[in-house]
């Protein structure tokens, strides 16, 4: 599926197989738009598929997020100043489930706390404006993260996205990637 991906901001050194892509973080990458500390930068790695209607993405991630800010995860994005990413992310000195809004201006939503889990499945529904953000420990239940809107738009891309905006050399493994028509679940099933 990675071979329908296209990079913005593409990292010094990846390696995309049939199942898998391999990326190493570059120095000072990252997604983040006009915050409390007026922050702007779009130099995280962004590996996306074209999609021009609702869709189900789902991505498994393994990355050992270490410093304030290091992230990995699965990226919907219009454009610079409307996107989400969801996935591992590095805040208050642990690792967490995080997933960041842009609408103009980014927020930051705290999850659970990994643990020593370094591993996590991630799936992104978006059906009439609405995106339903799940992830999973074991890729069988998939309990709800987030529920947000994302402004209509005749394209979308999406796909696997990382950043260090501390550092550089974060070692992620992207694997199962999938795009398929939006899921039909309620919001309580969490298959």
């Amino acid at each position: 599926m990675f071979d329908i991906c296209q990079w913005i901001n593409e990292p010094e050194t990846w390696l995309a197989e049939p199942e898998r892509l391999r990326v190493i973080t570059d120095r000072h990458s990252d997604f983040w738009r006009q915050t409390h500390d007026g922050a702007e930068r779009h130099s995280g790695h962004f590996f996306g598929a074209r999609v021009t209607s609702g869709f189900t993405a789902q991505l498994r991630v393994a990355a050992r997020c270490k410093n304030q800010g290091d992230h990995a995860g699965l990226m919907v994005r219009i454009d610079e100043q409307q996107w989400l990413r969801v996935g591992i992310g590095y805040f208050d000195d642990t690792p967490q489930l995080l997933s960041v809004l842009t609408l103009g201006r980014s927020d930051l939503a705290v999850g659970a706390p990994l643990g020593e889990r370094e591993e996590v499945w991630l799936r992104v529904t978006l059906t009439q404006g609405t995106l339903r953000v799940q992830a999973s420990f074991d890729g069988q239940r998939w309990p709800l993260l987030r529920l947000a809107s994302l402004p209509a738009a005749a394209e979308y891309r999406v796909g696997p996205v990382c950043g260090t905006p501390e550092r550089g050399g974060m070692e992620v493994a992207f694997s199962e990637f999938s795009l398929q028509t939006p899921l039909q679940r309620g919001l309580a099933d969490l298959s």
